[in-house]
């Protein structure tokens, strides 16, 4: 059967959550990728401050199935990773790309969740910031919070707290866009970065609900009811795959669970390192909830055409053949192949491209701002010879 976000409760949009706080403050930048404070840490007027929370998401419930199989508990330190980046590649695209704290929030159902495992996340707390100093960002890891909550989560939930201070000169917006500027797509997936160990598959921590049910096997529907949400135990969209976690992902070094739990590449680096040589793109924009229509969100009088996505890998290819995915839901719901996209005057991009090389991120030009001054923005992709208006 076909199957989308709606069956199963999520919404990659978050209308309704946009709806609840649109009346907010939208802080000194209000067109920024994320709320930028005046320097309440120290009160200096040059500097902004920063504080953002983010997490792994459902990719928790994955590691707790595929601990549960193979006994492998190593696969939580991943979640950790993909907590601290999915707060530090959402600030980049502010402007904020070195000296940051961060702290640990973690839920857990201890009848299900031991001691061994939260070890594992919080070494993989240490272990991914050793992996930025190494490339001279340097993240201090302040603790955190690990609450004993059965009564609210059914296994495990691993999110972060990232504050920064930095200049607010630095602060990068959605301004001065006009037609013609270039977007740089950087590969969610492929071959080890100069800072990753592994392949990575791509995913990210984003649309991991659809992916684990649209590929996972029905066993684990009755094996593993508190990994879902089994007072929908009748919903034939969950757990509707044919694959077990250690089945080989097809045309992939990884196995299907792996594949799934590949920790989210992080891109600080390379933007660092852009910011470091003068070459700080005009706009960024992290492609995380709402996929490849995200840009919608932020440049809000243009049309943006996306006719040069990179090609459909392994993974998103099997989760959309098998859960019989729309192009356009696996469009909305997923990166498809780059999930951060650096918007360029076109005279910088071969400088641009140059640096990007030197990390061993496949990157390309994805698409251009084919209109500005717009009442209403756009986003138009050519995907695989058809048209969608995101």
């Amino acid at each position: 059967m076909a199957i989308n976000y709606e069956q199963l409760g999520v919404s990659s949009q978050k209308e309704d959550v946009h709806k609840a706080i649109a009346n907010l403050d939208k802080g000194l930048f209000p067109n920024a990728f994320c709320k930028i404070l005046p320097d309440i840490l120290a009160q200096s007027p040059e500097y902004v401050n920063i504080l953002h929370a983010d997490g792994a998401g459902t990719k928790s419930s994955l590691a707790y199935v595929y601990w549960k199989e193979t006994g492998d508990i190593s696969v939580f330190r991943g979640l950790a990773q993909d907590a601290i980046v999915m707060n530090t590649d959402d600030v980049a695209c502010a402007g904020a790309t070195n000296h940051f704290i961060i702290n640990s929030v973690i839920g857990r159902n201890k009848r299900l969740i031991p001691g061994e495992v939260i070890k594992e996340i919080i070494d993989g707390f240490e272990e991914c910031i050793e992996m930025f100093s190494s490339q001279g960002i340097e993240i201090a890891f302040a603790g955190g919070e690990t609450a004993d909550v059965g009564d609210l989560v059914q296994t495990l939930i691993v999110d972060a707290n990232l504050t920064a201070r930095f200049l607010k000169k630095d602060v990068i917006e959605f301004k001065n866009i006009k037609k013609g500027d270039i977007l740089i797509g950087l590969a969610s997936g492929g071959n080890p970065t100069v800072y990753e160990k592994e392949f990575n598959a791509g995913i990210g921590s984003n649309g991991l609900t659809l992916a684990r049910h649209a590929l996972l096997h029905a066993d684990y529907k009755s094996k593993y009811p508190e990994s879902y949400d089994a007072a929908r135990l009748n919903n034939e969209a969950f757990y509707a795959g044919h694959y077990r976690v250690t089945d080989p992902l097809p045309n992939s070094p990884l196995n299907i669970g792996k594949a799934l739990l590949s920790p989210t590449r992080t891109y600080l680096p390379i933007i660092h390192r852009l910011k470091k040589e003068g070459l700080s793109p005009k706009a960024i924009v992290h492609c995380t909830g709402g996929g490849q229509s995200k840009i919608k969100k932020f440049l809000t009088q243009h049309e943006v055409l996306k006719e040069n996505l990179f090609e459909t890998n392994a993974l998103f290819g099997l989760i959309q053949k098998e859960g019989i995915v729309s192009t356009l839901e696996m469009l909305k719901t997923f990166n498809c192949g780059h999930r951060m996209e650096l918007i360029y005057d076109e005279k910088q991009i071969d400088e641009a491209m140059e640096i990007i090389t030197l990390f061993n991120v496949e990157a390309k030009i994805v698409g251009l701002v084919s209109q500005h001054n717009l009442t209403k923005p756009a986003t138009q992709v050519k995907y695989f010879g058809e048209t969608f208006n995101l």
